[in-house]
Formats: C-alpha cells, sequence, structure tokens
C-alpha cells in the first residue's frame, strides 16, 4: 500500500494541516492516511486480543512489512518506502492511536535500527541488510545490560578477536531488548578493550540464523505494551565475522547516543499518539452517558478537563514535529528532541489517567481500552531515556546556552 503510493508519487507539494506545528507536504499527508486506515482496518480488530495473550500477531507483522511500514526511511533501491523522518514519526502516531504496541515495533526498527545501518553501515552491509530489514525481518538494538540501564556505557560484554583476526567472540547478556522474540537480526554493543573504558565500546550486526550462541530469553511480564515482547538476550561465545562490525572500532558509544537521541523523538510520537487515541476513544462516551439529565460532557467541569487534555497534546505534538523537523534539516535538537519525550510522556500519563476517571466505573474495566493505553503510557517515561536523564540533558543544554 505505502509503496504503491511512493512509486506514483509527484513531486512534494506543500499543504497547511490544522493539527501540527509545522507544514506536511504531500508525501507525508498520504502517508498519515494510509498508515490511519490501515491501523483502524487492520489493528484495531486484534488490540484485545494480542494484549490478553501477550503476543504481536505474525499475521500483522507481515502486514507491516507488506505495506512499507519496517522500511520507511529505507532508500528505495534497497526496497524501502525512501521517505524521510517525519513520515517515521507520523506513522509512529497513528499507529499508536490504536496500539502502542505496535508502534513499538514500527519505532524501533525504523528510528533506531534502520537508521543506524543507514548511517554508518559500509555499502557492502547496507546492500546485505537493507533488502530484509524492509521486507521480512525484524532486528533488535542491544545495548541495556542488568547493571547497565541510565549508565548504559558501563556495560560488561565483550568482543575478543580471534588470534588470526577474522572474527570476534561476543559474550554477555543483553536485558530489555524489545522485539527480541520476532527478531531475526541484531545489534550488539559490545566492548573490545575494558581497559578502554568506554571507547572500546564497539557496535556488531549479529545474525540469529548464522551464529551460533544467542539465547532468548523469556519474555517480561510487563504491565503495559504486552503485545511488544521484551526479552533478556544471552550471548555465550558467539563468533561474529570482523565484516560485521558496524562503522568503527570504538565508536559504539557515539553511535549509541547519536541514535538514541534521534529515537526519542519517534518515542515522543508514540506518546502522542497514544494521547490522542485515549481522548478520541473517551470522548463519545461523555455525550451518550447521561447524569442529572445532562451529557457528563455537557458539564463545564469536564468540558474544561479534555479542553485541557486536547490543548497539551497539541503543544506536545509540536515539540515533537518542531524537533523532527530540526533533525531532517541537519541542525540541532538534542535538547528540542529530550523535552519532547519528556513533555509528551507526562502528557500521556496525565491523558490516559483522566481518561479512566471520565469514564468513571466502566473506565477501570476492561469495557473500554482506556484502562490499557493506562498501561501502555507509563513506559514513556522509561524507556530511550527516563524522564530524569531528559531532564539532566534539557538542564546542560539550557545552561550551555
Amino acid at each position: 500500500m505505502l509503496k504503491s503510493l511512493i512509486l506514483n508519487r509527484s513531486p512534494p507539494k506543500t499543504f497547511p494541516i490544522k493539527r501540527y506545528f509545522s507544514l506536511l507536504n504531500e508525501d507525508e499527508i498520504m502517508l498519515q492516511q494510509m498508515v490511519s486506515r490501515f491501523s483502524n482496518d487492520f489493528i484495531k480488530p486484534k488490540v484485545r486480543e494480542m494484549d490478553d495473550k501477550c503476543r504481536l500477531d505474525s499475521v500483522l507483522l507481515n502486514e507491516l512489512f507488506e505495506n512499507g511500514l519496517m522500511g520507511i526511511e529505507i532508500p528505495i533501491e534497497y526496497g524501502g518506502s525512501g521517505m524521510n523522518f517525519v513520515s517515521s514519526c507520523l506513522a509512529i502516531e497513528e499507529i499508536a492511536k490504536i496500539d502502542p504496541s505496535v508502534a513499538v515495533m514500527v519505532d524501533v526498527q525504523n528510528t533506531l535500527l534502520n537508521n543506524l545501518l543507514g548511517f554508518w553501515g559500509n555499502e557492502k552491509q547496507k546492500s546485505k541488510y537493507f533488502p530484509q530489514l524492509a521486507c521480512n525481518k525484524v532486528a533488535s538494538f542491544c545495548l541495556s545490560e542488568n547493571s547497565a540501564g541510565s549508565d548504559a556505557f558501563s556495560l560488561t560484554t565483550s568482543a575478543k578477536l580471534s588470534e588470526d583476526k577474522s572474527f570476534y567472540t561476543i559474550n554477555g547478556e543483553k536485558m530489555w531488548i524489545s522485539n527480541a522474540e520476532q527478531a531475526e537480526i541484531f545489534f550488539v554493543f559490545a566492548n573490545v578493550d575494558k581497559s578502554l573504558g568506554y571507547k572500546g565500546i564497539t557496535c556488531f550486526i549479529v545474525e540469529k540464523e548464522l551464529e551460533s550462541g544467542i539465547v532468548i530469553g523469556p519474555k517480561e511480564e510487563k504491565l503495559g505494551i504486552r503485545a511488544s515482547s521484551t526479552c533478556p538476550v544471552s550471548f555465550v561465545d558467539c563468533k561474529v565475522p570482523v565484516e560485521n562490525v558496524l562503522g568503527e572500532i570504538g565508536q559504539g558509544y557515539k553511535y549509541a547516543i547519536d541514535i538514541l537521541n534521534e529515537g526519542r523523538i519517534g518515542i515522543g510520537a508514540q506518546m502522542v499518539g497514544l494521547s490522542t487515541g485515549c481522548l478520541e476513544h473517551v470522548m463519545p462516551y461523555l455525550f451518550e452517558r447521561v447524569q442529572f439529565g445532562k451529557k457528563i460532557g455537557d458539564f463545564q467541569a469536564v468540558e474544561h478537563q479534555y479542553a485541557q487534555m486536547a490543548t497539551e497534546i497539541e503543544a506536545a505534538r509540536s515539540l515533537i514535529y518542531h524537533a523532527a523537523r530540526l533533525k531532517e534539516s541537519g541542525k540541532p535538537f538534542i535538547k528540542e528532541a529530550a523535552m519532547g519525550k519528556l513533555f509528551s510522556s507526562q502528557v500521556a500519563n496525565k491523558t490516559a489517567s483522566l481518561c479512566v476517571e471520565l469514564l468513571g466505573g466502566v473506565g477501570y474495566t476492561k469495557a473500554f481500552l482506556a484502562e490499557k493505553y493506562y498501561r501502555d503510557c507509563k513506559i514513556g517515561a522509561i524507556y530511550e531515556g527516563t524522564s530524569n536523564i531528559q531532564l539532566n540533558t534539557i538542564a546542560k543544554m539550557v545552561k550551555s546556552q
């Protein structure tokens, strides 16, 4: 669906769209509309079942690939959709309106892994892995460890070069790895020389089907985004050829920092989508439920609450797409990305909580999806940089200015 739109697209024209701080061009509007239809037609009917079973529907995963949503920024010549970073954020937001769990799959693949390969992979690596990532293979970002969360560069996973210098042997255990259950390609951060500290950290491309020594642990039993798999991944004497080093030896720490800075914009888009979806889910009920002879949505106290939510969602959306445009144009965006992720996660938490309350007793049951949005929103303050880490970043940037 998306690929057919891309192949037949005309030169971009700019149109104003009332919901965004910036303007969207014709391609971006087409993508937004397509993903909205896709999410309502293919994802929405499966949301509750996937949440209950804690499993992403395999047919849906294939649909994500077939519709070009797993390779949005991958160039067309490699089988991708050849679109821009804002397009990835739009897709993430539209999917998150319906199910934030599915949005995680699309977010991690596009904003972290595809771009990690695009920025620092060589031509041979791109030619080999881009078509797979765009068409049929899920990848995982393996950085965090049990003792290396916010302090990510204290990681202990090691990579030892063989005597003939033809391969590295990786040993270590990664934690909280998103999409690990479905992943067939792992981007693994390991230290080649611990005496160098974080300057020994290097990124490796590890293929599950070719490399022995990869053990996927049991899925975590999570509060929210339950259809998204989160697993520990162990590497036990896992041999990786030297040609699978991504970029330069010892530059992994820099690659991780840079890619997570832009990945936070994707998480912000997910939180904006979650907030919007939750509010849109609850609004009809407010004008169906009658108390004291009046629709509850017409009481001024309630009007003020959804007016405030709508305002804060719009503010969060403006922050996120402003950061996305800055990133896209090659301008500094770190502060704006941190602000966007921080604020959007706060808005998501506030919105989902209040929506449960506006529904009253039924909001506390599974009769409505508000309780799911409420469970899903909490992760926004934790992964890809906690809220406290975002505040640290913002404070540092503000002081430097």
